[in-house]
Formats: structure tokens, C-alpha cells, sequence
């Protein structure tokens, strides 16, 4: 028995509490909102449906707590839409949380089902719960290499070491790799992208290699892991960044926050689009996707919410995950305002400025 308390509107996601999950969704539009508790992670139906109303929503935030839940729930999200037509109603799609720290059933899933209006449930994406523990600075400090005395090597980590041993994940493999970089003289590794992208995000016949369009911006690639399960993937980053600090090798991630896989208004229905398209992507008066990223939608990183998401994102990598920086993707695509017009003074840079938990990050912007 799975009893619900109102719980909280932070942290974002899902958090473990005493008594169980406080699972807290942003969505300005919803009239309300279902949380779907799943048995496995290849589970067709759900073993229990929560349905929040607005006893549970506070402001844009719907939240709730459910008691006897922890490490490892299996969740995803339905919502539902207000009849004012500012948002496309997707309350048939099955919706990843924005702010999961894990991601399953990957076995299932299918892109095509992910399109327009028709039911996913058979193969979609789910949410886990994972622990928030925060990275262990105090045995693998951060290296903090000068800026005058950085010398970064960007890396692709499955090109990196698709030579190696099949049996290892590629974060396991990159280990044996770091004294060759130690001998180079190099000081700091940029990972191209890692967050998690769908690997049929791509043309037909081919294979998303480079993963520049995320499905998330808390979850590590789940091919690059040996994807025991969420949790465990997380621990192996950790892992990773461990022995690069104790290298004195930073980590500085590729990251993309200017667009995501979901396209645009004829694309997949995943996560961001289904819950508030409105808030997350750039959209004109006859509901085009306004596009300076090329990739078919915009991230509206102007807007209040949609910045706390970027934030809490770099700080779930910087803190829990260790990471020494962050490279943006299209940095220059974040700086825009409504109807995409450019802005003197972009309120994420000023965000990351201002936020303690990140100030002693490398930064670096692509234009």
C-alpha cells in the first residue's frame, strides 16, 4: 500500500525522503498530472496510477510524496493539458521526468512510437530513482589546472576506445588509457556529448554516433556504461572521474542545452514536449518551432523555469558527478529571446555566474 502525501515542489524529479519518493514536475499548462509506478523495466502497464490534482500542484510545480518507495522505482509521467490551446494535449503519451537521474527500458523502445498522438506505452522510455549522493571531493579533489596551464585533449569516449576490450563498458576501458594522456602532457579531457540521446535518433539505415541531440540532461549514455542499472551507471561515472582527479586530469563535458531530440512540431513526443512545449521551446503564433539550432526546435533558456532545469543539471554533474566544467554546444543559441531575437546580457550565463555551487567550474562557450 502506496500512501500519498502532498509532498514538496523541490527538489525537482524525484527524490528519496524518510517515508519514501517526493516526485515534483514542473508543467504551467497541466490541468493535472499522473505518476506511473512500473514493476520492471520492460513492463507494459503500470502496477499503480497516481493522479494529482490541484490539491498537489504549488504555482507551475505539481508534486507529491509516495511513501514505501526508494532506490530504483521504475516512474514515468502522464499529462494532461488545459482545453486553451497553448499546448498540444499528448495525455496518451507515457513521459520521461526532465530531471530523471536514470533512464530504462531501452529493450522496448521505439522511436516511431513516439510520434503524433498514438499510445507508447508498449515502448516507452521510463524514469528511476536514483540516490543524490554528492561526489567525494575530499579523497579525489578537483585538479584545478590554471587556465594559462590547460591543455584540454576532446575526446570521443566510445571512438576513443572501440579497439578495446568488448567486455568492458567505455568508461571502465578509458582508465587504461590515462597514462598514455598523463605521457601527452595533457591536463584536461572534454568528453563530447554523454548526456543520453537515443541512438535511432538518425537517418534511416544509420546509427546516432555522435549524440548531439539529449533525451535527458541528468542521465550518462547508457551505451557507454556497463548499464547494470541506473544507480550503477552513475557510480561508474563516478568511478571515472575518480581516477581522472587522482590523475590530475580534469573533466570538462560537451554539453547541449540549445536543443533536444524531440524536433520539431512533427517530432517525437519524449519528454519537455509533451509535459509543456510551450515553456521549453521557442514556438510562433501558428505553433511553427522556431529553429536557430538547426535541429528542428529551440530551447527557451530566457525563461525562468526552463533555466532553473539547465541549472540543476549542470549541478547534478558538477556536484553528484564530479565534473570539473562544462563546453556549450551552440553556447551563442542560449543568448535568445523571444522570437529568437538576440539578447545583450542572456540571463542563463548570469544564472551560472551567480550560482555558488558552480563557481569554481571551467566555462568555455562555443559561438
Amino acid at each position: 500500500m502506496n500512501n500519498i502525501n502532498k509532498g514538496k515542489p523541490l527538489p525537482l524529479g524525484s527524490s528519496i525522503t524518510s517515508i519514501g519518493v517526493n516526485f515534483s514536475l514542473i508543467a504551467t499548462n497541466a490541468e493535472y498530472v499522473e505518476i506511473l509506478l512500473f514493476d520492471e523495466d520492460n513492463s507494459v502497464l503500470p502496477r499503480k496510477i497516481f493522479k494529482l490534482d490541484e490539491n498537489f500542484c504549488t504555482g507551475p510545480y505539481w508534486h507529491a510524496e509516495i511513501e514505501d518507495l526508494k532506490e530504483g522505482c521504475i516512474y514515468a509521467f502522464k499529462v494532461k493539458q488545459k482545453n486553451n490551446g497553448l499546448n498540444n494535449n499528448y495525455e496518451n503519451k507515457v513521459l520521461l521526468d526532465p530531471c530523471s537521474r536514470g533512464i530504462t527500458g531501452w529493450d522496448r523502445y521505439k522511436r516511431e512510437k513516439t510520434l503524433k498522438k498514438i499510445e507508447n506505452i508498449n515502448s516507452c522510455l521510463k524514469s528511476v530513482v536514483c540516490k543524490r549522493n554528492l561526489f567525494n571531493f575530499k579523497d579525489y579533489p578537483r585538479p584545478k589546472h590554471l587556465w594559462e596551464e590547460t591543455i584540454i585533449y576532446e575526446v570521443h569516449i566510445k571512438a576513443f576506445n572501440e579497439s578495446n576490450d568488448k567486455n568492458l563498458s567505455c568508461f571502465k576501458k578509458f582508465l587504461n588509457k590515462i597514462p598514455y594522456l598523463k605521457e601527452l602532457g595533457i591536463t584536461t579531457i572534454e568528453l563530447l556529448p554523454i548526456f543520453c540521446f537515443d541512438p535511432s535518433d538518425s537517418p534511416t539505415g544509420l546509427k546516432n554516433f555522435w549524440g548531439y541531440s539529449p533525451i535527458n540532461w541528468f542521465t550518462p549514455h547508457f551505451e557507454y556504461c556497463s548499464n547494470e542499472s541506473a544507480e550503477k551507471n552513475r557510480e561508474e561515472f563516478r568511478r571515472f572521474v575518480e581516477e581522472c582527479h587522482k590523475a590530475q586530469i580534469e573533466v570538462i563535458l560537451d554539453v547541449v542545452y540549445n536543443h533536444t531530440t524531440e524536433g520539431n512540431s512533427e517530432g517525437p513526443i519524449i519528454s519537455w514536449k509533451g509535459i509543456d512545449e510551450n515553456l521549453y521551446y521557442f514556438i510562433d503564433q501558428e505553433k511553427n518551432y522556431q529553429d536557430v539550432s538547426g535541429c528542428g526546435n529551440t530551447i527557451a533558456a530566457n525563461r525562468g523555469l526552463v533555466r532553473k532545469l539547465i541549472i540543476e543539471s549542470l549541478k547534478c554533474w558538477a556536484n553528484e558527478l564530479g565534473v570539473d566544467g562544462f563546453r556549450f554546444d551552440l553556447g551563442i543559441a542560449l543568448s535568445r529571446g523571444e522570437n529568437l531575437i538576440p539578447l545583450d546580457n542572456p540571463p542563463i550565463f548570469e544564472d551560472i555566474e551567480c550560482e555558488p555551487e558552480l563557481a569554481d567550474i571551467k566555462l568555455i562557450s562555443e559561438p
